[in-house]
């Protein structure tokens, strides 16, 4: 009977499919251009510039009070303008060239201003132009010293932060109300398209993982994912897509993740993108593995319903591989990449994996299954293996893997574990680059006696200590034929509070990570 319900399910997935093509199509928030001009020659509703902490001035904000006779410099001196970090007011002016009014944004002290402080300021930005009901502006932000931010780096950040803070999982057509903003122009001392587009193509890829992960469960199921993920495929000549169903992963041995799905009507699935950018197609892939569990009640280890309500989160490591794919493809990266998303519902069904179960991995080892609960690691460990097969040149898995990481590190970094020097170091450097940051935990040897079973080669679970460690550990025996980097983002997926959602990380970390790996191929 439960054969059927899930031949059942998987063909009412068409119906799905308007949410899908809706995702993967849908546009960016604004439209964005570059301008090289001086603050005096642009032409729009509004212009934005700063004025520092101590009441200096920014050179575009100068030259703005010039052709005003001095009214942000009155201001600055009556105190209207305090130049306090996040803080705004907005001039109408008359009698100046092109625009209609100013944006005066405080930016704080200009010795040291760091990304989080540039963020800051964004954030602000957007905040102040959508309250005035600006439909378009040119922000000379770009001008200001950042600490470690170059100018390509700026360019890139402003529009991934714009999306960021547009983003809503349900909202009109951008454009689609009066005053409503529409256009965003950013100034530079010279122009810099391709930071322009690498911009454009994070903030995609954020909003897409995003769009996925918020997605609700009833709808993003594995068949989902899969469709989607095809679909997306289709649209590159550069990408093909291969999908994998139980039949197939029965057949290769894959029976640790199909314990996962065996309680539910919702067939499992095992996506396989490739995207193939390099000029040698034979080149060592980059591999890029998620955990697409689609809803996770913990099996037979049922969760509490607070901790369930969550769970079609579960899923943010796959969203984030298809959005990456699919950034990547846009920006025809020189590399040879392979997205895997492992995708499962796991559900208490009357087939459900029991606690003592011992299951025969795609690698050999067995499994005792410990945990029903512990099941991204059952995911991941066949995907892991599986991957051998294309000779990768390093794999990197990311899961909402264990609340352990979430009570370690907070939310604001993801949980690191790496069995290679140098490719820690590109991951950390490009999560700091990203404003999406990692933080290295290690693969500590003593800890690995908690996997051990009496009836199998390995057990899924310790004994509650170090889980975040210990979940990393289990997937390192499955790791071992390539550099390989596990990122735990089960705090830093989806935000917390009164307003949840998924955040889209870490999928600006990994395609920084992919930029820098791409210039140094073309240099």
């Amino acid at each position: 009977m439960l054969n059927e319900n899930k031949q059942s399910a998987a063909n009412s997935s068409a119906s799905k499919q308007g949410f899908s093509d809706s995702i993967e199509s849908s546009k960016p928030s604004y439209s964005y251009s570059q301008t090289t001009l001086g603050a005096d020659r642009v032409s729009n509703e509004c212009t934005v510039v700063c004025v520092a902490g101590d009441g200096t001035l920014s050179s575009a904000a100068a030259t703005l009070d010039q052709a005003t006779n001095g009214l942000l410099s009155a201001l600055v001196e009556v105190g209207t303008i305090t130049g306090k970090l996040g803080s705004s007011i907005f001039v109408p002016v008359t009698g100046t060239a092109g625009t209609k009014s100013i944006l005066v944004i405080g930016s704080g002290s200009w010795a040291d201003l760091t990304s989080a402080d540039f963020k800051k300021l964004i954030e602000t930005v957007h905040g102040a132009l959508t309250t005035y009901g600006q439909r378009s502006a040119t922000v000379f932000l770009s001008e200001l010293q950042v600490r470690g931010g170059d100018a390509a780096w700026k360019l890139r950040q402003q529009v991934i932060c714009f999306e960021a803070v547009a983003y809503r999982y349900r909202s009109e057509e951008p454009g689609g109300g009066a005053g409503q903003l529409r256009d965003i122009t950013l100034a530079a001392a010279d122009e810099n398209m391709v930071a322009l587009e690498d911009g454009r193509a994070i903030a995609d890829g954020v909003r897409i993982a995003r769009a996925l992960g918020d997605t609700p469960p009833n709808i993003c199921t594995p068949v989902f994912l899969a469709d989607f993920a095809t679909a997306m495929a289709n649209r590159f000549p550069a990408m093909t897509a291969e999908v994998l169903g139980e039949e197939e992963m029965r057949d290769l041995g894959m029976n640790v993740m199909l314990s996962v799905g065996q309680g539910s009507a919702q067939p499992s699935k095992f996506v396989v993108l490739k995207y193939s950018g390099s000029g040698d197609k034979m080149a060592a892939p980059i591999v890029l593995i998620g955990k697409g569990v689609t809803f996770d009640t913990g099996g037979t280890a049922l969760k509490t319903r607070q901790s369930m309500s969550l769970m079609k989160y579960d899923m943010c490591g796959a969203a984030a591989v298809l959005a990456v794919m699919k950034s990547a493809a846009a920006l025809e990266l020189p590399l040879n990449i392979i997205g895997v998303c492992a995708c499962a519902e796991n559900m208490p069904g009357s087939e459900a994996t029991r606690p003592s179960d011992t299951v025969k991995s795609l690698s050999g080892k067995t499994v005792e299954v410990i945990n029903p609960d512990a099941e991204g690691r059952l995911l991941l460990c066949d995907a892991l293996s599986y991957v051998e097969r294309f000779k990768p040149e390093l794999v990197i898995d990311l899961a909402t893997l264990t609340g352990a990481s979430l009570i370690a590190l907070g939310r604001h970094y993801s949980a690191l574990f790496c069995n290679d020097d140098d490719l820690l170091a590109e991951l950390i450097t490009a999560g700091d680059v990203a404003m999406d940051k990692v933080w290295q935990l290690p693969l500590s040897e003593e800890d690995n006696s908690q996997l051990d079973s009496e009836f199998a080669d390995l057990a899924n679970m310790g004994d509650g200590t170090a889980g975040c460690i210990v979940a990393a550990l289990f997937l390192s025996h499955f790791a071992t034929a390539y550099p390989w980097a596990h990122l735990d983002i089960s705090g830093t997926a989806k935000s917390g509070g009164d307003k949840v959602g998924a955040t889209g990380r870490p999928v600006s970390l990994l395609l920084h990570f992919l930029l820098q790996r791409a210039r140094t191929v073309s240099d």
